[in-house]
């Protein structure tokens, strides 16, 4: 997670710098423990990645220990099924904690402690509704408005708030709230409501609790009980700080460091979770496992090795700067994993039929090809060559444009790893659509390289008709058109923005037999295409890839300069 500083010396981002500190001075006693906070209400994403190896990290670096604790305060949206989610990528990134815990194993002690500042004077029950709380907390600068419940004793509100845990009152119809100050500049500070009345079932306790605490009653404490040093979490909870000290405080229990830092934004992407679930409810993706999804399973899904990702959370570094990142740095770090050990195969995704005139009637012939130009160890394997190839129907140009070099009538290209061959012949169907390219190849190239030293400049990869295997390849592309998702019209939401190409399926493409009997999770190149896995609901009868990202594409390099 820390960037190399000229002569290989790595630098410490900040806060590793304030770790330190505390180190020098003893504050926690030399001890570093962490967490990580989800709540189970959806499926990780890359903003979670970003905290989980910022957590992780550090306590890695510096001996100490990190917990995966989940924030399940809220019955209405959590269930099993994220938890359960949540543990499995946590593990796919590589991490393991060093203790499980819940917010709710804390449960009875968050309601000691607030009936401790009952006692205190400094919490009470409040019979507003929330539309009414809100009005009277106001904006800052202006001062809120007390509430009229605010003066009640300290008797009368440890005997409402025992009538609220026993039930004796609706959903909504009470609240406990902090007593601090509702003239405060930071308006979390301004009554915060600590708990709530919801009667639903929880996914671990069950319908043992009619009244829930909120996210900022439990989170401090709940670092407090568990021991947490450096409570590490996005900018956002940066004006919650002086309500998580202000709770500690008035508890006088262990006070670990909150620290902030920027969230992680990409482009062409969106990580908020309540708009990932708008995505899946509404129909505009297959689910939250859809490989256009930046969530850790849809990453997973799409063949996203899990070093790539945690690569890129190196690569954006760890600060208080907020920035959004280009999409494109993921597909290079999945590149850069990728290419040294992903093996290379020959699929042709949009098929052409190509026949080689002069060819020996039902010869077969065989060529040794590497496994992975990158890596000699991973060995060869044969390819079968016949007189009737399947290319790719991108790789021929009737009318070609300058600096074509691959098929056209007349012109030489090389098949690849195979020989010298030129297209004669143009056959089309009754709509004058190009169904068939014959031609000739040069007995004296064989191994694609020419006897009397002759070169072509194209090159272009084939699949032999009568071996090939049939496949259902999908196409992903970024979900969202724009760079910013959230840059609408007035009156229009995100979805407005939603790419209608984010997916292309092609059922008709045709693969290299060595292929066949491949299993969900494999990870391959497809020479001259792009990076593929298969797909989960892939079978040996129907194979299903995945794109995983391109490789990079010279030819459209060149035409977007023209």
């Amino acid at each position: 997670m820390s960037v190399k500083e000229e002569g290989g010396t790595p630098s410490r981002n900040f806060i590793e710098e304030i770790v330190e500190e505390h180190n020098r001075s003893g504050r926690f006693g030399g001890r570093v423990h962490t967490r990580f906070p989800p709540e189970p209400n959806g499926y990780l994403h890359l903003g979670h990645a970003k905290s989980i190896t910022v957590n992780f990290g550090l306590a890695r670096k510096y001996g100490g220990k990190t917990n995966l604790r989940f924030d399940d305060t809220n019955p209405t949206k959590e269930e099993q099924e994220f938890v359960d989610s949540i543990r499995e990528s946590v593990r796919w990134l590589g991490f393991e904690w060093d203790e499980e815990r819940f917010a709710s194993d804390d449960f009875e002690q968050l309601y000691s402690w607030a009936e401790k500042l009952i006692e205190k004077g400094k919490a009470y029950v409040c019979d507003l509704t929330p539309e009414e709380v809100k009005a009277q907390r106001k904006s800052p600068p202006a001062p809120g408005v007390d509430s009229p419940y605010r003066g009640r004793s300290v008797e009368e509100n440890l005997d409402l708030f025992r009538r609220m845990r026993a039930g004796e009152f609706p959903d909504g119809s009470r609240t406990l709230r902090a007593k601090i100050d509702m003239a405060a500049p930071n308006s979390y500070l301004r009554d915060p409501v600590m708990y709530r009345i919801v009667r639903a079932t929880h996914h671990r306790t069950g319908d043992a609790w009619c009244i829930y605490p909120t996210y900022d009653w439990t989170h401090g404490q709940s670092d407090s009980i568990e021991g947490i040093t450096h409570s590490v979490c996005t900018l956002e909870f940066e004006i919650h700080r002086p309500l998580y000290d202000w709770y500690l405080d008035q508890l006088e229990v262990h006070h670990p460091q909150q620290i902030e830092f920027a969230p992680f934004n990409l482009t062409h992407t969106i990580v908020s979770k309540r708009k990932l679930r708008r995505l899946v409810e509404e129909g505009h993706v297959r689910g939250w496992d859809d490989p256009r999804m930046p969530t850790l399973v849809g990453l997973k899904r799409r063949g996203v090795p899990p070093e790539a990702i945690r690569a890129l959370c190196a690569r954006v570094g760890t600060t208080k700067v907020e920035g959004t990142n280009d999409v494109t740095w993921l597909d290079e770090e999945v590149r850069k994993f990728l290419n040294p050990v992903a093996p290379r195969h020959l699929a042709v995704l949009r098929p052409l039929k190509l026949v080689i005139e002069n060819w020996v009637p039902g010869e077969v012939r065989e060529f040794e090809v590497q496994n992975n130009p990158e890596d000699p160890s991973a060995g060869t394997r044969k390819v079968p060559f016949t007189g009737e190839l399947f290319v790719e129907r991108t790789d021929f140009e009737e009318d070609p444009p300058k600096k074509w070099f691959r098929l056209t009538k007349g012109q030489e290209v090389r098949l690849r790893n195979a020989c010298f061959f030129t297209c004669t012949d143009v056959v089309k169907d009754d709509a004058g659509e190009v169904v068939e390219l014959r031609g000739t190849w040069d007995p004296d190239s064989l191994g694609g390289q020419a006897k009397d030293g002759r070169r072509v400049k194209g090159t272009v990869h084939w699949v032999s008709a009568a071996h090939a295997i049939d496949a259902e390849v999908r196409l992903y592309d970024h979900l969202f058109a724009h760079p910013d998702p959230d840059d609408v019209p007035e009156g229009e939401e995100f979805t407005a923005n939603l790419n209608p190409s984010s997916l292309e399926v092609l059922t008709g493409a045709k693969l290299e037999p060595a292929l066949a009997g491949v299993e969900p999770g494999f990870v391959c190149q497809f020479e001259r295409t792009g990076y593929f896995c298969v797909d989960p609901e892939s079978t040996p009868e129907h194979l299903v890839f995945n794109r995983t990202t391109t490789l990079r594409d010279s030819w459209a390099k060149m035409q977007k300069k023209k």
